[in-house]
Parts: C-alpha cells; sequence; structure tokens
C-alpha cells in the first residue's frame, strides 16, 4: 500500500496552441499559390515555367513557416516553441515570466526573449479589456488605455492570448520546481525551412539577372 507522501506527482498533459486563423490562411495561399504556378508552368513559355518553379520554391516555404509551422507545446517539463524560423526548448527552471501586450512573449532568467507567434494578439480586444481594467480601478479619468493588460487578472481575460499566457504562466510557476523541468534554454534554427526558401530566392535571381 502506497502512503501519501510516496504518491506520484500529478502529471498534466501537453497541451499545444496554434492559430486557426493563421492555418487557415496558409491553406488559401498554398491553394492560391498551386493554382497559379501550376497554371504557369503548363501553359507558360520561355522562361515562364522556370520563374514559377523557382517563385513556388521561395514561396511555399515562408508560407508554411509564417502561417502553418508556428506552434507552443507545453508538458510538465519544458515549454517548446515553433516560432517561422526557429525551435526554441525551454525547462520550466528557465522560464522567468510569460506576458501578452503587443505581442505574446516568454522571458528567461537570463534575459532573453521569445516571440510566441503561434499565440497572436488581438489589440482591439487588449484595448478594450485594458479600458476596462482601468474604469474598474477608476485610476484613468480621460479614459486612455494601453494595450498593456494584467492578464492575471481574470477580467482582462478578453482574449484567447490572454487565456493561453495566463495558462502558461501558471504552469510556469506550477511547474519550475520538478526536477525534470531544470536545464539550459536550445535554440535550433529551421534549416528544412531556410534551405529551400533560400534556393527559391537564388534561382529567382539569377533567372532575372540573366533575362
Amino acid at each position: 500500500m502506497t502512503s501519501p507522501d510516496q504518491s506520484p506527482e500529478p502529471a498534466y498533459a501537453e497541451r499545444v496552441f496554434r492559430s486557426p486563423a493563421g492555418i487557415a490562411g496558409g491553406v488559401l495561399l498554398l491553394a492560391l499559390g498551386a493554382w497559379m504556378g501550376i497554371d504557369a508552368l503548363v501553359r507558360g513559355h520561355g522562361r515562364t515555367p522556370w520563374l514559377a518553379l523557382a517563385g513556388l520554391l521561395l514561396a511555399v516555404p515562408l508560407v508554411v513557416a509564417f502561417t502553418m509551422r508556428p506552434a507552443v507545446f507545453a508538458n510538465d517539463d519544458r515549454l517548446r516553441i515553433r516560432n517561422p524560423f526557429r525551435t526554441i526548448l525551454l525547462p520550466w527552471a528557465s522560464v522567468a515570466d510569460v506576458r501578452a501586450s503587443y505581442s505574446s512573449e516568454v522571458f528567461t532568467k537570463d534575459g532573453a526573449k521569445y516571440q510566441l507567434w503561434a499565440v497572436p494578439v488581438s489589440l482591439r480586444k487588449r484595448k478594450r479589456a485594458a479600458r476596462r481594467q482601468s474604469q474598474s480601478a477608476h485610476d484613468d479619468p480621460h479614459g486612455r488605455t494601453s494595450v498593456n493588460v494584467d492578464v492575471s487578472d481574470s477580467r482582462a481575460r478578453a482574449a484567447d492570448a490572454d487565456h493561453a499566457v495566463a495558462g502558461l504562466r501558471e504552469q510556469a510557476e506550477r511547474c519550475a520546481s520538478r526536477d525534470t523541468a531544470r536545464g539550459e534554454p536550445q535554440v535550433r534554427w529551421a534549416y528544412e525551412v531556410i534551405a529551400p526558401a533560400l534556393a527559391g530566392l537564388v534561382v529567382l535571381l539569377v533567372l532575372l539577372a540573366t533575362g
């Protein structure tokens, strides 16, 4: 029989944050690009098919990088941020704070700052939340507001970004003391996105220069 002192620590399933609007926009852009590119490849003459191919090689990785690739993964041990050109691994013990103002950002204890592309901020909702917060505090009689909102205040969580940031902040505070949450931040460049985009750019520039 297991005593209460020996009970395992609670495990929290990994949470994933993405931008549905960004993914939908990426799918539409890829469909439009594929339609135009294939049309140019099939019906184009002379250098047009090659220009279209180079344009697709440049555009497709960039569209995927900025719309479909961004994601944030959070589990008991670490925060994994997948931005357009980098993947950042942050053990919870290295996280100092998570904030949302003009964008959602995470700060490490060594002073680094990383943006959460997958958790976009709506400035209109942010100003509305800030106005409500300032009115409730009676500290701004002229109605001036800021985009900065205390997301720890449940009344200020008017946008999905605020809910996500508040949840990540709470998880950082809860999991930072775990032995498995220790370590140094790691940053890896997304060469699988950068390499084909650079190749497409080089080919496109060569074609344009020699035309």
